[in-house]
């Protein structure tokens, strides 16, 4: 039986990191799969002749919103 020490809390986060990493990973190759589109109407993309640069407003907005209602359910329990 394991002895309820800090490193055992900090295990059990490092497990549910990784779990949820994991579960990211997964949806993320699906999403590939499915074919939806890379971005969003309001993410920036300016090309110059040799370069690129992309700025993901509207998909960094999506997912702090999804991120903050997730971290606030969890909180709460």
């Amino acid at each position: 039986m394991l002895s309820n020490t800090p490193y055992t809390g900090l295990g059990r986060l490092l497990i549910i990191v990784g779990i949820v990493i994991a579960i990211a990973g997964v949806i993320l190759i699906l999403l590939d799969r499915v074919g939806l589109p890379g971005r969003l109407p309001n993410d920036v993309m300016i090309r110059g002749k040799n370069w690129t640069l992309w700025i993901p407003l509207a998909t960094s907005l999506i997912i702090s919103i999804v991120l903050t209602v997730l971290l606030n359910l969890f909180r709460r329990h």
